[in-house]
């Protein structure tokens, strides 16, 4: 990419170069974001393909798969790499066109992709299948010595996790079972949720011990407010009792000293 930038002018080059880095960062967390930073540095450098191929990825992050495969088209024709063509036929499956997928499955292309490559064709074409409610070729589809291999590879523990999930869609549940932990135990970074499908077959059920101490710090808060709410009524009661009191005894006091002016009055008089 920094190779690419090179044929722009140093200080447009170093503009691009900063979104570039944003929609990086952000893709994850923030694809609506990043799409947004894509769009800054296709503004600036359309001709390069490595822009045209970020502002795809966002594209696709945020489930915009017609600009997305138009982009992929783009930088694919700038470069003459079959890399992209996974994604591009899975944009195909995002547009509601699973048999367009398949086609592309059947492509030479594929066979000048690397193993990553084939592997990710090979779920994007299981996942067509499924679109078209073909859930026994979906399982056929996945199954390849990629699956069966011991060793464990940066796609191992996705193409295992797609098996058990096809599996378990066609009532296979025993054998997505065992699917779902050979995921989990190749999946070292997380990016699968074989562990809570697990717990989900064996009906397991998690509590977030988090918000049940949210849950009971509110639970004591409310009640310590209504104890003061109570105690703050106990003390308005009292108040209001002495004053009662009070008022009683100064009644009694004003017509103590009603009597005591009369009898002044009439010793005066």
């Amino acid at each position: 990419m920094r190779q690419e930038l090179m044929s722009l002018p140093k200080t447009l080059a170093e503009d691009v170069a900063r979104n570039l880095v944003m929609v990086a960062r952000l893709i994850d967390e923030d694809p609506e974001q990043a799409y947004a930073y894509s769009r800054i540095a296709l503004r600036l450098a359309s001709r390069v393909a490595a822009v045209r191929e970020a502002a795809g990825f966002a594209a696709y992050a945020t489930q915009k798969y017609a600009e997305a495969l138009a982009e992929f088209r783009a930088a694919r024709r700038m470069t003459g790499s079959v890399e992209l063509w996974p994604v591009m036929a899975d944009c195909e499956r995002g547009l509601g066109r699973p048999e367009r997928a398949l086609a592309m499955a059947g492509e030479p292309e594929v066979q000048k992709l690397d193993k990553a490559g084939q592997v990710e064709m090979r779920l994007v074409a299981a996942g067509a299948r499924r679109d078209m409610d073909q859930l026994d070729a979906a399982i056929v589809t996945l199954q390849s010595p990629e699956l069966a291999s011991n060793s464990v590879q940066p796609w191992t523990a996705r193409l295992r996790y797609a098996y058990a999930d096809a599996l378990l869609a066609a009532g296979r549940e025993d054998e997505a079972r065992e699917w779902f932990a050979k995921a989990l135990e190749s999946d070292k970074d997380g990016t699968t949720d074989a562990s809570d499908r697990l717990a989900e077959l064996d009906g397991v059920e998690f509590v977030d011990a988090f918000a049940e101490d949210a849950e009971d710090e509110a639970d004591d808060a409310e009640e310590s407010v209504r104890g003061k709410d109570e105690q703050a009524a106990g003390a308005a009661e009292v108040v209001a009792d002495e004053a009662g009191d009070t008022g009683a005894d100064v009644d009694a006091v004003e017509d103590a000293d009603g009597g005591d002016g009369e009898r002044r009055g009439g010793a005066e008089r």
